[in-house]
């Protein structure tokens, strides 16, 4: 039997993004966001929230281009800190000993040592109460050769990437490979349907 458990943001685990960008003064800033994914394949976008208090929030609206940079699990201190200090002030790459390089199709920076890189425009913007969404079209996707499969996709498992748990605070990393996507499923299948 199942319990209430009440409302919130429990949609769990959540991939832990980090969005780079530059202010109006050309600093790189970077700042960690879990609520965010894929939300369109054609053409490809991806959307992320983020509060009006955030830094990064000035940047996004001003320059309207920015990375969606996806740390392996190595750096979880230092995600965790882009999360809960602002840019505003301080050069937060910098304490943490991270380099942020500029991106080469968009005017913003990405997280040299993180594994892969999702260069985006922003496209569109909705006010959804307490966080501002951004939409982007991924324009670029850069990655550590070492991630790549045969075929040049990223692989999960060699990424290692955080997962984050918003109703217990806690961050994880990625299991095992259980299944082949559109393939699994065909045991049950009497009848060809597309999707």
């Amino acid at each position: 039997m199942k319990k209430m458990i009440g409302t919130g943001p429990v949609l769990s685990p959540l991939p832990l993004l980090v969005i780079g960008s530059y202010d109006h003064e050309e600093r790189a800033d970077a700042m960690t966001a879990a609520w965010g994914g894929v939300c369109c394949s054609a053409p490809p976008c991806v959307a992320f929230s983020v509060r009006e208090s955030r830094y990064t929030y000035e940047n996004l609206l001003e320059r309207e281009e920015f990375t969606i940079n996806i740390p392996s699990a190595s750096f979880v201190a230092e995600v965790d800190y882009f999360g809960i200090v602002s840019g505003r002030n301080i050069d937060k790459p910098t304490i943490c000993g991270l380099t942020m390089t500029p991106a080469p199709d968009v005017h913003a920076p990405m997280v040299e040592e993180f594994p892969l890189a999702l260069e985006c425009r922003m496209v569109k913007t909705v006010s959804l109460g307490s966080h501002l969404q951004v939409i982007g079209e991924i324009v670029g996707i850069l990655a550590d050769e070492e991630i790549l499969d045969e075929d040049g996709n990223p692989v999960p498992g060699l990424m290692d990437p955080i997962l984050y748990d918003p109703r217990g605070k806690k961050y994880y990393r990625i299991g095992e490979e259980i299944g082949q996507a559109f393939i699994s499923g065909k045991k049950f299948q009497t009848t060809v349907y597309q999707i």
